[in-house]
Order: structure tokens, then C-alpha cells, then sequence
């Protein structure tokens, strides 16, 4: 199998692509908003309709973080169409659905292989013709259409979408302040001050902070 040619820091590829919102370029949809991409193996399938319905309860969450949805599926539109159907009605079981965000339609895969989101491992994650099925894959992607990081699922293991809106958290934390953020770190807990920054920026940036030792240091984060 080649090696990955998508890592983090790398251009996202553009492409133009029929959505369940309409035809879209990519770069262009992003615009000035970052954005969650994350495909799904197949639609009418289990953990897929319990994924997209829990995003859909998210929306106000991604909005406020300026985070664009945008799914994809080796699937042709009108699958998607009836599909969302099928996430509304199980959706609803728990909360007001609404499928308001574009699902890709990529029936060829030619995306999904741009991207390099097929299931190579999973001899069960196939299409009826006999294609391998994606897998479950975030990118998260900022304004500058740049991959800040990346999350791959096998089709078996449903996605942690609190994860997800954290790790965002986090970048948005970093690209602000010189700052990083510790394990199991949710929004509103301490975060780390960068070793780069010195004892006396510290002061005038994070008045207050805590030293643990002479590379440990941390702060709440700052409001603005």
C-alpha cells in the first residue's frame, strides 16, 4: 500500500462534488470557517444513522466554534436523500433532528481515495460491487484549508463526537495563545504555558500561573 500523503500541515485537496446541499468546490465551501470532514462506510447502516443524528443535536455546538459539517459516503445522492430520512426518525427518538449540513455523494470513491479513507484491514467493510467501504475518518481542518488534525475509526467503533469538538477546542486554544493543552483537558480546565515563552512574557501573558517544575507550567486560559 503507498504511504499517506495527507499529514498534518498539508493542503487539503480541492474537488468538486454533488452534496445533499448542492454542488460545491471544496475550498470554496470552507471559506473562512473550519471544518469537521468525516466520512461514513455506507448509508442505511447502523452506527452511521446514530452518528449523523447526534451531529445534527451538536449544531449549535460546531456553530459556535465556527466549525463547518460536511460528511461523505460512497454512495449516490439519492441514497443520501432517503437515507436522512431514516436519521431524522431515529434522531428524533432523543432530540429535534435535522440533517442541515451537505452529505458528499462519491459513489466511484474518487474522493474518498484522494482523502485515503478506505478500509484496508476490514475484509467486511465492503460495498455490494465488491469495493472496500470508507472508514470512519475525521479531518480537522482550519480557515487556511490546512489539516490540523486527524481521527481514524474502524467501521465497527462509533465516533466520540465530545473528542472531536474538544480537540477543536484545543487547536483554537493554540492558534490564540502560546499555549497547549494536557491529557483528558476539557474547555475551562488549566491549560499548559509553551516552554518558548519565558518566566517574565509568562507574567505579563498568564498573570497568576502555576510552576510545577522548570518546564511545567500552566494557566487558565485567558477570556480573550
Amino acid at each position: 500500500m503507498a504511504s499517506p500523503t495527507l499529514r498534518l500541515g498539508s493542503i487539503v485537496p480541492d474537488f468538486e462534488a454533488d452534496t445533499t446541499e448542492g454542488r460545491i468546490r471544496f475550498h470554496d465551501w470552507i471559506g473562512s470557517s473550519w471544518v469537521m470532514f468525516f466520512s461514513h462506510p455506507g448509508d442505511f447502516t447502523p452506527v452511521c444513522t446514530t452518528e449523523l443524528a447526534d451531529i445534527s443535536h451538536r449544531a449549535p455546538q460546531f456553530l459556535a466554534r465556527n466549525v463547518k459539517v460536511i460528511g461523505i459516503s460512497a454512495d449516490a445522492l439519492q441514497e443520501h436523500y432517503e437515507w436522512i430520512e431514516d436519521i431524522i426518525e431515529i434522531g428524533n427518538k432523543t432530540a429535534p433532528t435535522c440533517v442541515e449540513y451537505p452529505i458528499i455523494a462519491d459513489p466511484d470513491r474518487s474522493i474518498a481515495k484522494m482523502y485515503e479513507m478506505l478500509d484496508e484491514q476490514d475484509p467486511s467493510n465492503v460495498s455490494e460491487d465488491g469495493e472496500m467501504n470508507t472508514i470512519r475518518t475525521v479531518f480537522f481542518i482550519d480557515p487556511k484549508k490546512t489539516i490540523r488534525a486527524m481521527l481514524n475509526y474502524p467501521a465497527s467503533v462509533g465516533r466520540d463526537f465530545d473528542e472531536v469538538l474538544r480537540v477543536f477546542d484545543s487547536l483554537q486554544a493554540a492558534d490564540k495563545h502560546p499555549v497547549s493543552t494536557p491529557a483528558n483537558w476539557k474547555k475551562g480546565d488549566d491549560v499548559i504555558i509553551q516552554p518558548f515563552v519565558s518566566n517574565e512574557e509568562a507574567k505579563k501573558l498568564f498573570p497568576g500561573y502555576k510552576t510545577f517544575n522548570s518546564y511545567l507550567r500552566t494557566t487558565p486560559l485567558p477570556s480573550s
